[in-house]
């Protein structure tokens, strides 16, 4: 049985290191969502709601670290489709904010399978490839199949609508594939087949998705409309300077000029309290997370565990870079949170029990054998 069986060694190979920057991430982005609800009239609830559901991460992220990661492997086809059934009920029995309809009410909780898809991804994509192993570079014919597997959540989460969430599953899924090596002339092929389509794609976008798009390239045609937003942030970044104006003392957070301050914007606001200084340490805080996530990844014990753990690293990565590109004016608006940062409880949740996931892969290393 590989289920819930006790070594004792797991506690002592336990990765300390890990859960201590995610940890320390997790407390700086509380207090800085603290400083986005602070005003004269009173203190929002929304760093106390932060903290509730950092603290239920915790409890699933130990639960996750003690089932062997190769019973989750298994069972990924199973949470895949369970995972489905939720994005599907959303549909039928969600209810819409900020008009896109993406949650769940669970027991009092907003519940967002949409961010639990980005986990499932990686574990049904871990399943695949492991079943599915080749000593040479995958064909476009061979990828058939995994494409299939991403391409039905990213059709559903595209519907509700979150554009910037699909997109994360797609650069999951390439990421992935790069990570497992694809025949170059198959590389040809789907990148010309991904030029052509991108004129269609455009067509299918919502009206608001387009002028994101459109501001992204100039943000000061609109600046009291669609680039109200980008033109706020990067004045809050810039008027941080080196070492920022200090904690609760950022004019654009405390006069509330920073829109979607406690989730999009989040980084914004702790550009302008802690200045490029801040800024550079959280930054190098989550390089340190991403590379410490490598090298789980290269020295696990199986090819799932590899895949796995490289597709976490990579979900972290990628959205890290590209909220940061976005409060900065280098990237488009797509509504990617800042990883352990931002508010929402369904990110928190979903990111927390992936890195019990990492974690586990860590920890087994020193046990299993290959």
């Amino acid at each position: 049985m590989i289920f819930l069986k006790f070594d004792r060694r797991i506690f002592q190979h336990f990765d300390w290191t890990l859960l201590g920057l995610v940890l320390s991430v997790c407390a700086i982005g509380a207090l800085n969502i603290y400083s986005t609800g602070f005003s004269a009239e009173g203190q929002s609830s929304f760093y106390l709601k932060q903290i509730q559901w950092i603290a239920l991460g915790l409890i699933f992220m130990m639960m996750i670290f003690f089932v062997d990661y190769r019973v989750i492997i298994q069972a990924a086809y199973v949470i895949y489709g369970v995972s489905i059934a939720l994005l599907i009920c959303v549909f039928l029995f969600g209810y819409a904010a900020h008009g896109s309809q993406r949650w769940l009410g669970i027991g009092g909780f907003a519940l967002q399978p949409s961010e639990l898809m980005k986990l499932v991804i990686i574990i049904t994509l871990a399943r695949y490839f492991d079943d599915h192993k080749s000593n040479e570079p995958y064909k476009l014919e061979e990828l058939l199949v995994p494409f299939l597997i991403v391409i039905m959540p990213f059709l559903l989460i595209l519907k509700q609508p979150d554009l910037g969430t699909a997109l994360i599953l797609i650069i999951i899924f390439v990421s992935i594939v790069f990570f497992m090596g694809v025949n170059w002339k198959s590389l040809i092929i789907a990148s010309a087949g991904i030029l052509i389509s991108i004129p269609i794609g455009w067509h299918f976008l919502k009206d608001y998705q387009k002028e994101r798009l459109i501001t992204f390239l100039n943000p000061e045609n609109d600046p009291l409309g669609t680039g109200y937003h980008i033109i706020q942030s990067m004045i809050a970044v810039g008027s941080g300077e080196i070492f920022g104006k200090g904690f609760l003392k950022g004019s654009q957070t405390q006069l509330k000029f920073l829109p979607e301050q406690q989730t999009d914007f989040i980084f914004s606001v702790f550009a302008e309290e802690w200045g490029f200084i801040g800024g550079l340490v959280l930054i190098i805080m989550f390089m340190a997370i991403i590379f410490w996530g490598l090298k789980i990844a290269l020295q696990a014990r199986d090819l799932s565990g590899t895949i796995m753990a490289f597709g976490i690293t990579a979900l972290i990565s990628w959205e890290v870079f590209i909220n940061i590109g976005m409060v900065l004016g280098i990237l488009p608006v797509v509504g990617i949170p800042l990883p352990f940062f931002s508010y929402g409880g369904s990110a928190m949740l979903s990111l927390l029990v992936a890195i019990g996931l990492l974690m586990n892969v860590s920890t087994r290393r020193f046990i299993l054998q290959r």
